[in-house]
């Protein structure tokens, strides 16, 4: 019966997508930028978070969102999307380090700290529209970006399940109908080089473009083992070549055709051991180095088809993605072998989504179908005790995700607006899984022994209401209530065998957000947000240090909890050149009911409920300024940047810390009609941090710790034409 849905739906999408008939002109392709820049004014900032058929100023979006345009990204020397992880409120961009690329983030209190394939993300991330199944193959090399979006909060209407935190929008560029091309070449501490490229421009003026990017990253190691004196810890190399091609035959026709291919091979995690080594030290200790290979296939097509149907757009994205890995590491952080592992990840999804977004009267509507499916195969092998004890697991999944959803914005004043909308999901898991024994699987010929197999499906709906009120075009009030579902799932990383891998049930949340943007006398712009989240059967990883396992993860609905807090970003152009901006953020969560042994000791008390919530830091802020000059064909700009995040508990029992810091960074570039040169550094005042503190059984205070590079300097030249 499902394949008969599966084929309907994309009969459906594709009938549609040519039975309409085109009736307004293309929207111009500058509208899709994801900024315009002045020097002194205001920047008017445009997003796509709204699946409109059209890019929306960002101070028009009725929720909180930080928005990146192309020359912002650049001004930041953005690298990865954990580059950015300390320039907004409330959010924490990590990788997760047992695994390379994978994303632990998380937003507003609410994320994952786990590298299990199974487990779904709560903050979702979104390339040119697609969502990406796993956190896998996230945190590399980004280059040849349009745009970054950061929505916090439950995007559960427009973007689905498995979005209760937020979601990262990412838009890579679009083939114009000009020719231009953007070269770049980098060096830095390590060293590590960076060249990249964008080529893009007609193949049949205003019928045909295309675009090829290509990015290559050789990091030839930036830590030291104290273990056999290596100086290249932490080497690898990326590389990514992305091709596209753009199609407009006629007016009110686009179709987008765009293809990836992604390679990483390295060494594996680089860990610090806290039980060894101080926690703002950046000494390594490790008998193995391990590797990670990786690689990556995405293939997407975007059609958009302007209709005489509500002066609307119909939109159709299908998109498939492989990704596949291999890693070793050394997970006991330490000079002997008490416990090393290594992990295969095999991946490859599909998604369609078809849309349509028209105007009836005072009424917006964006309404649409979704389907998604995805087959996820993990295996995992554990080392221990120098080798002696071999412990094995894993587990099958195949997913299939089916949703239908609508909005309406009614403008029924000149200044009021009334919105609504609704989502319905039902997603269906069928897994196989093998327990990590000694028996579980013949981890080189790939096989295991699967001794739990279940089905299950889990539906949700997700509704919104909200208001808008727009006195003037500088000015915006909102608030809304919303719901966010995060379905249900099983643990393919199951050590305890007498617990079985699941399933656990689906996450519920309700959101409340109020909201202001002001700008102010062209030169200011303040936005500030304030929120109030219930979570209901919280999905947590509970990691347990077990002596004979090395650690043993628990995923389980542990309690409900409540977060609330409040942001704000200010940005300031008073002129000559100058920008200043500044951001803060403050969350405050506590469990509500506890319904499982948080911290392991045998009981359910005070001590469970007392428990901070993982992933969250409660205060998080900072600021920047920038300045901009042109003297004759020459230009200069500098900026300098200081950002501050709260220590927050790595792990439910709050035996992990994760530290706080301030991350300095700063930059000057030289500009030269169509060249530049920059020198910058990043955490400038070398703070060490990590993207997890699990606690081992090995001997006290024993950590498994992977670390950030510290102070890097670096020199960028860049040709623009």
């Amino acid at each position: 019966m499902s394949s008969i849905i599966k084929c309907g739906l994309l009969a459906t999408s594709a009938g549609l997508a040519f039975a309409i008939a085109p009736a307004a002109m293309a929207q111009d392709a500058a509208a899709d930028s994801a900024s315009s820049s002045s020097s002194d004014g205001l920047d008017t900032i445009v997003v796509t978070a709204t699946k409109r058929g059209q890019a929306s100023n960002v101070q028009d979006v009725p929720f909180a969102v930080t928005a990146f345009g192309a020359q912002q990204l650049e001004d930041q020397h953005f690298t990865t999307l954990q580059s950015l992880s300390y320039n907004m409120p409330n959010v924490q961009l990590n990788a997760v380090g047992t695994t390379p690329g994978y994303a632990n983030f998380s937003i507003r209190g609410l994320g994952i700290n786990s590298s299990i394939p199974s487990i779904d993300p709560t903050v979702g991330v979104f390339t040119d529209g697609v969502y990406l199944g796993v956190s896998a193959g996230v945190v590399f090399g980004n280059f040849d970006i349009e745009g970054l979006e950061v929505l916090r909060g439950p995007q559960g209407l427009l973007f689905g399940r498995n979005v209760t935190g937020g979601a990262m929008v990412i838009r890579t560029t679009t083939p114009k109908d000009t020719f231009s091309a953007d070269v770049r070449a980098s060096v830095s501490s390590g060293p590590e080089y960076k060249i990249s490229g964008t080529v893009t421009g007609p193949i049949v003026q205003d019928k045909i473009s295309a675009k090829l990017a290509v990015y290559y990253d050789k990091d030839t190691g930036y830590y030291h083992n104290e273990y056999n004196g290596n100086n290249d810890l932490g080497k690898n190399r990326t590389l990514i070549v992305r091709p596209a091609v753009r199609f407009t035959p006629i007016d009110g026709f686009e179709s987008i055709f765009r293809y990836e291919y992604g390679k990483y091979d390295g060494d594996g995690a680089v860990a610090s051991n806290h039980g060894l080594y101080p926690r703002d030290s950046f000494k390594v200790n490790i008998d193995n180095e391990g590797f990670a290979h990786n690689y990556w296939h995405f293939a997407a097509n975007e059609t958009n088809i302007d209709t005489a149907f509500g002066n609307g757009k119909l939109t159709n994205i299908m998109a498939y993605r492989e990704y596949n890995s291999r890693v070793y590491n050394d997970i006991d952080a330490s000079p002997s072998a008490s416990f090393h592992s290594g992990n295969t990840t095999r991946q490859k999804q599909m998604s369609e989504e078809l849309r349509w977004a028209g105007t009836f009267g005072n009424v917006d509507v964006t309404t649409g179908l979704y389907y998604f499916t995805q087959r996820i195969d993990y295996k995992e092998q554990r080392e221990l005790a120098g080798g002696t004890r071999i412990l094995s697991g894993g587990g099958i999944q195949n997913q299939d995700t089916y949703g239908i959803f609508g909005s309406a914005d009614w403008h029924f004043t000149n200044t009021l607006t009334l919105n609504l909308g609704a989502r319905y999901t039902a997603e269906t898991k069928d897994v196989k899984v093998a327990n990590l024994t000694a028996t579980g699987c013949d981890y080189e010929a790939q096989t295991c022994n699967y001794t739990f197999n279940d089905k299950n499906t889990w539906k949700g709906l997700t509704p919104r209401v909200g208001l808008q009120w727009q006195p003037d075009p500088e000015t915006q009030v909102y608030g809304f209530w919303s719901k966010g579902f995060r379905s249900g799932g099983y643990n393919f990383r199951n050590v305890y065998t007498q617990v079985d891998p699941g399933p656990f049930d689906d996450e519920v949340q309700n959101s409340y957000e109020i909201g202001v943007k002001k700008d102010l006398f062209g030169i200011a712009r303040i936005n500030l947000a304030a929120f109030w989240n219930t979570i209901d059967n919280v999905q947590r990883e509970i990691q347990i240090p077990v002596v004979g396992v090395g650690t043993a993860q628990i995923i389980t609905n542990s309690a409900d909890a409540r977060i609330r807090g409040v942001e704000g970003e200010v940005t300031l152009k008073p002129g000559a050149g100058f920008t200043l901006a500044g951001q803060f953020g403050y969350t405050e969560g506590k469990y509500t009911d506890v319904f499982y042994d948080l911290n392991n000791d045998g009981v359910i008390n005070d001590t469970d409920y007392n428990l901070k919530l993982p992933r969250l830091s409660p205060w998080s802020y900072g600021g920047s300024i920038a300045w901009t000059g042109n003297f004759g064909d020459f230009g200069l700009d500098a900026r300098v940047a200081a950002n501050y995040r709260d220590a927050d508990w790595y792990n439910d029992a709050n035996t992990g810390l994760m530290r706080a810091a301030t991350m300095v960074d700063a930059n000057i570039a030289l500009r030269y009609e169509n060249y530049s040169i920059s020198f910058y550094g990043t955490n400038l005042l070398d703070e060490a941090t990590f993207g997890a503190e699990a606690p081992l059984a090995f001997f006290p205070g024993s950590t498994f710790s992977p670390l950030n590079k510290g102070r890097v300097y670096g020199v960028e030249v860049s040709a623009k034409f």
